[in-house]
């Protein structure tokens, strides 16, 4: 008979899974875990005492693959599945992404933003700038809300892209962009910051401004899989930024820009934006969120 996988690992596959729901389906209070013959039953607790099936993970000897089965609610019953890598066996936060867009999305209330800073954090090419056009195109925010370093490093330095690449010219162009958050801030309006924001440093001077006016800090995530995000800046045709540039952009995200680090800084919420990975378009990852 299959062996469960020792108490840490147990311990260890039940804080990735509320940690990765957390930040995926705030609805969600929490990720129950129940093990059994080398299985794991994973189910979502809901408000009302309601529990969710997911998905049964199968414990494979190591800590960060498990096979995948996708539970069927037509005869409650479990069936072996393959993840979107197109393999039946991947990490826990992929199986909880797969199952989770199946059966907990659905269930999702559109994420409240409240009147403040609304920091966007992502790699190049990550899908920031689709989705605040689609923010702008479905009158979800007005157009003078986003703050775009790049937009202004067109409009100051358009006609001179070798310029535009300085650190005098980085100095100028966050300066500007500084001086529009501030302004908006200080009339009461909401103000959408759209750089990458993948350092702590960068963050940090974000977080100052906010703090000035008591402004909430809304964090949004884009953490695509560095293939997605490989795709996604073929396709864009970018030619200031290499795929070199682009993967080390991907590990200082992985590093330095986790929702915990994120709360840890000063964030009044942090959510994370889908994307290509749960075959969502910038449009509908718009309609998940409600700005006030």
């Amino acid at each position: 008979m299959p062996k469960n996988p020792p108490e840490s690992m147990q311990h260890h596959l039940r804080q990735r899974l509320n940690r990765h729901a957390r930040a995926c389906w705030p609805h969600v209070d929490a990720i129950t875990v129940r093990f059994r013959t080398g299985f794991a039953y994973v189910a979502a607790e809901l408000p009302g005492e309601m529990s969710l099936p997911l998905c049964r993970l199968r414990f494979t000897g190591v800590l960060h693959t498990w096979g995948f089965a996708l539970y069927l609610a037509s005869n409650d019953s479990y069936q072996d599945n393959i993840l979107p890598s197109g393999l039946p066996a991947g990490s826990p936060e992929e199986a909880l992404d797969c199952a989770g867009d199946l059966y907990l999305n659905a269930l999702a209330p559109a994420i409240r933003v409240p009147t403040g800073l609304v920091v966007l954090v992502g790699p190049p090419a990550s899908g920031k700038t689709s989705f605040v056009q689609a923010l702008i195109t479905r009158r979800q925010i007005d157009a003078e809300d986003a703050v775009s370093s790049d937009e202004i490093r067109a409009e100051l330095f358009g006609t001179s892209p070798a310029e535009a690449e300085s650190d005098a010219a980085d100095a100028r162009i966050f300066e500007e962009r500084d001086r529009r958050i501030i302004a908006r801030l200080a009339t009461g309006h909401s103000a959408v910051a759209e750089s990458t924001n993948v350092t702590p440093q960068a963050r940090a001077r974000l977080i100052a401004i906010a703090r000035r006016f008591n402004a909430p800090v809304t964090m949004l995530r884009f953490n695509p899989d560095v293939t997605d995000l490989l795709q996604q800046y073929t396709e864009r045709g970018r030619t200031d930024l290499t795929a070199a540039d682009v993967r080390a952009y991907a590990t200082i995200m992985t590093r330095d820009a986790g929702a915990d680090q994120l709360r840890s800084e000063g964030a009044t919420a942090v959510h994370d934006v889908p994307g290509r990975r749960q075959a969502t378009t910038p449009a509908e990852a718009a309609a998940r969120f409600s700005f006030a």
